[in-house]
């Protein structure tokens, strides 16, 4: 018989696993959850940026993102019908494909918003009399347009819709064409109505209506492009009277009558425009969609659109406007982002290491048993990676799966890259702690106090060197900031490596305090402190890293706290910048003044506080004297009521001032009190001087100067008391309140004026928050100070685990000394103290000092105020401390540690001595 070879030994991997399920399931949980948290962070950046690219170009004016071709009617060289045959819809078309195929990727046509057709580019004055003429009898003018496709993009209100019934030519005498419902509405235009637009070498062309439609989406790129096609606009004559205006109007022709356009004035052209789809745009096309645009422009890929086109087809498009905004946004969004992963990354490597080096302190004696044995170290590191890496690896790749269903569209390298560097330091701390801590004998209970220990050499130039890099980092920040363009790692790692630091130093001190702390409890009748205090000092050294994890997470949750914090206080202060209050009501431009019950209907509506009346006189010229004259432009002249709009300043704190520096005295005999714009006092130095207004002439005096002041945001103003203006109705209300109803503040007054304007604060404020971007990046950094927040708390649990076996033995023994529960409880957690202490404090100090440190290269501007106006930003959005963000994390870890510590306490009074106190057992 043949004999069969038994192994002598189990294998290793195997054995450990059947041994100690619990650690291999604990560790897996740990590396799943950080593999899938590091392997979602890129896939969600990803997502916000392709959400935000989409959403730019979506939003964006249709004409600036729409690629527009456009071409001249063919020349007189060629026979005239040539020339007709060339603009019919069959042509049009097939170059419309032709484009359509030649679009380079990442460029992808929405051909449902897409359209082309020929249009006449100059408008024509038609002068039949029945036409609707606004001012002193000027005659409309209209633009031509036989754009494809009418009956796919309009519904009929009336009529039908325009045919081309026999062949057309530039010589037919009559055509059919449709308008809109707004058009024919405004122009007095109906079914049946003929138009007669003057030819350029023939009698006028008779243009009948045959039908009057109503855009499917008035607001997509079909009708907005050129919304002339959808709405007619009053103008007026380049150099006239602005008051004297006519109406511009668009007639739309079938695809076939393209032809006619050649005899009549108005400079025809063909044209094609088409909608870009972002649908499948993600953010890695952002680079290439810009190239290929600029190709478009000028380069091979305008070559490639004009073999379809035409050799003389020009191309449009401001797409790259929109690309270079989201380009920016994106650039300064990135970095502060940045900060955040760095932040949680750190923490998430103390943990690992402290899981390691947890396993390695309850194997110790079984290590150097093999140790002794003649166990090498390579032998022993070995056999520990791929213990680990059976659990760790396929942990890491769920956690990698789980990231992938949970964000479907994103690239799988960088994930894959999240999940290995998780995996990697995973599997490698237990071999290199159990390496580092066998690599000499060790004699049996030698002990690694925190008190008696003394830092090497090498960790002396280990610290200095992140102190280098620390001090470099903020250098750096301060001087290029977080808008630079690019994620710099040094940059972003600033306040991590700021914690870092502080941390480090932390643990060079920390056994200071606990030396003067023990001397002096020995002092004391009681033995719980002194034991709690010898308890601490006689921790091991390696136990500083819950310490150093903690003090990371703080500084980290401060600095991220404080950026939420800013960014919400740079957008409640645009809002309140763009209103002056918590509503603001505004009078038509065209008319006078609010309507008279305005004011008292906005006083009666619910949650108005107090209302300011203002008078706006724009564009008041002051006195030049001896300056410049090119320095004399119009001011804004502000009535006001004192009273009111000082309570107003004093509410908003936007230059606050004293109802009696604006007040005119005795019935406003003298100059008036005005408060001045800095360069508004200047030009009117500090004696009287005399206005001319629309709201009357009077003499001003400047009696104080404010930089801002609710009733206008930005630029120059005169602030005056209105009752000293001889015409001053108020032209806006200013209203103040805990709890405004902008639906009944706007029914309100609405019943006084229907053209009455509504600008509440609170809108204002949720309108800043309208990009995908923002509001990802937002996301993405709050659950990063989350996350930072549970691993910091890990750290403590691990802590406790690890000296959790000995904690307990010495309670038993204690309590078979007559330490009674309570004093137990007190005992751990006045053990507990010295480091969450220090923790907490430390945290919030280097918190603060981080955000000192960091905040002249931080401006939150673009992460905030993306969707601000201009005058929203002027102050910038500089990083302040956030006293919440210093407290809240420091306190939490305060009790948090007294937690762990009275919980560890009960579970210990529940075991009891006997099941603790065992022969023979060392702890």
């Amino acid at each position: 018989m043949r004999s069969r070879t038994v192994a002598a030994v189990a294998p290793w991997v195997r054995t450990r696993l059947r041994t100690a399920p619990g650690t291999a399931c604990a560790l897996a949980l740990l590396v799943a959850l950080t593999a899938f948290l590091a392997a979602l962070f890129p896939r969600g950046v990803e997502a916000y940026e392709t959400a935000g690219l989409r959403h730019d170009i979506r939003s964006a004016a249709a004409r600036s993102s729409v690629l527009e071709v456009t071409g001249p009617p063919p020349g007189l060289e060629k026979p005239q019908s040539a020339r007709e045959k060339q603009m019919r819809a069959d042509s049009l078309t097939s170059s419309y494909r032709g484009m359509l195929e030649r679009l380079p990727e990442p460029v992808r046509a929405d051909t449902a918003e897409s359209s082309y057709g020929v249009r006449t580019t100059v408008a024509v004055a038609v002068d039949d009399p029945w036409l609707a003429r606004p001012t002193r009898g000027l005659p409309p003018k209209f633009r031509m347009a036989a754009q494809a496709e009418l009956d796919r993009h309009a519904t009929l209100r009336a009529g039908r819709l325009p045919v081309a019934r026999e062949a057309v030519t530039s010589q037919t005498a009559q055509v059919e064409a449709a308008v809109t419902a707004q058009t024919a509405e405004s122009l007095r235009i109906k079914v049946g109505s003929v138009l007669h637009v003057p030819g350029q070498t023939r009698g006028p062309l008779a243009v009948r209506i045959t039908g009057i439609v109503e855009p499917l989406r008035p607001h997509g790129g079909y009708w907005s492009t050129e919304p002339l096609l959808r709405t007619p606009a009053l103008e007026a004559e380049p150099g006239g009277d602005p008051l004297e205006r006519y109406w511009l109007a668009a007639l739309l022709l079938p695809p076939d009558a393209a032809p006619v356009l050649l005899g009549v004035k108005g400079e025809p052209e063909y044209y094609w425009r088409i909608a870009p789809d972002p649908g499948r745009l993600t953010a890695s096309d952002a680079d290439p969609l810009k190239d290929r645009i600029a190709s478009l422009s000028g380069g091979p890929g305008l070559l490639s659109l004009r073999a379809a086109a035409g050799t003389n087809a020009a191309f449009r498009t401001d797409l790259e406007t929109v690309l270079g905004s989201y380009a920016s946004m994106r650039s300064a969004i990135t970095p502060v982002v940045a900060v955040a992963a760095f932040g949680i990354g750190a923490v998430v490597a103390v943990v690992l290491a402290m899981a390691g080096g947890l396993v390695a302190a309850r194997r110790r004696a079984e290590l150097g048993l093999l140790r002794s044995r003649g166990g090498s170290l390579r032998g022993i590191g070995g056999r520990l990676f791929a213990e680990t890496a059976v659990v760790a690896v396929p942990a890491a790749a769920l956690g990698l799966l789980a990231a992938r269903l949970a964000v479907p569209d994103g690239r799988l390298l960088p994930s894959l890259a999240g999940a290995a560097a998780v995996a990697l330091p995973a599997c490698a701390a237990l071999p290199v702690r159990a390496v580092v801590l066998h690599r000499r004998p060790q004699a049996y209970g030698g002990r690694d106090d925190l008190v008696e220990f003394r830092p090497s050499r090498r960790r002396t130039v280990a610290e200095l060197t992140l102190l280098v890099l620390a001090v470099g980092a903020v250098t750096a920040l301060r001087r290029r900031g977080t808008g630079s363009g690019s994620t710099d790692f040094l940059v972003s790692s600033a306040p991590v490596l700021v914690g870092l630091i502080a941390a480090l130093l932390l643990v060079r001190l920390y056994p200071l305090p606990l030396r003067w702390a023990s001397r002096a409890a020995g002092r004391l009748r009681g033995a719980v402190g002194f034991l709690s205090l010898a308890r601490a000092g006689r921790s091991s050294a390696t136990g500083t890293l819950p310490l150093l994890a903690v003090l990371v997470a703080l500084t980290t949750a401060s600095f991220g706290g404080s950026v939420l914090a800013g960014v919400s206080g740079a957008r409640e202060r645009a809002a309140l910048l763009t209103t002056g209050a918590d509503a603001r009501v505004t009078a038509p431009a065209t008319s006078l003044g609010l309507p008279a019950g305005a004011i008292e209907a906005v006083r009666d509506a619910e949650g108005v506080r107090e209302v300011a009346p203002v008078h706006f006189a724009d564009r008041v010229s002051l006195p030049n004297g001896d300056r410049d004259p090119a320095e004399a432009k119009g001011v804004r002249l502000v009535g006001v009521d004192p009273g009111a709009y000082a309570r107003l300043t004093e509410r908003t704190g936007l230059g606050a001032l004293r109802a009696g520096e604006l007040a005119c005295a005795k019935r406003c005999a003298g100059p008036l009190p005005a408060v001045a714009s800095p360069a508004v006092a200047a030009r009117l130095g500090s004696g009287p001087r005399r206005i001319e207004s629309p709201a009357g002439d009077v003499t001003v005096r400047v009696v104080a100067v404010r930089d801002i002041t609710p009733a206008v945001p930005s630029g120059d103003f005169l602030l005056v008391d209105s009752a000293g203006l001889s015409r001053a109705p108020a032209t806006e209300l200013l209203v103040t309140g805990s709890s405004v109803d902008g639906a009944r503040l706007r029914a309100a007054v609405h019943a006084a004026g229907r053209d009455i304007a509504v600008t509440l604060r609170t809108e204002v404020r949720a309108a800043f928050v309208d990009s995908p971007m923002q509001e990802g990046a937002e996301r993405i950094y709050g659950a990063a100070i989350a996350a930072g927040a549970g691993y910091a708390v890990l750290a403590l649990l691990l802590s406790v685990l690890g000296a959790a076996p000995e904690r307990a033995t010495l309670l038993a023994r204690l309590r078979t000394m007559g330490l009674t529960p309570r004093q137990g409880r007190q005992l751990l957690g006045l053990e507990a103290l010295p480091q969450a202490l220090p923790a907490a404090v430390g945290g919030s100090l280097v918190g603060w000092a981080t955000i000192v440190l960091l905040a002249p290269g931080v401006d939150l501007a673009r992460l905030a105020l993306a969707a601000a106006p201009g005058f929203a930003v002027v102050d910038g959005a500089p990083l302040r401390a956030d006293p919440w963000s210093l407290g809240l994390p420091a306190a939490g870890v305060i009790v948090l540690a007294g937690a762990v510590a009275a919980a560890q306490a009960w579970w210990a009074g529940r075991r009891g001595s006997v099941h603790e106190l065992k022969a023979g057992d060392a702890r």
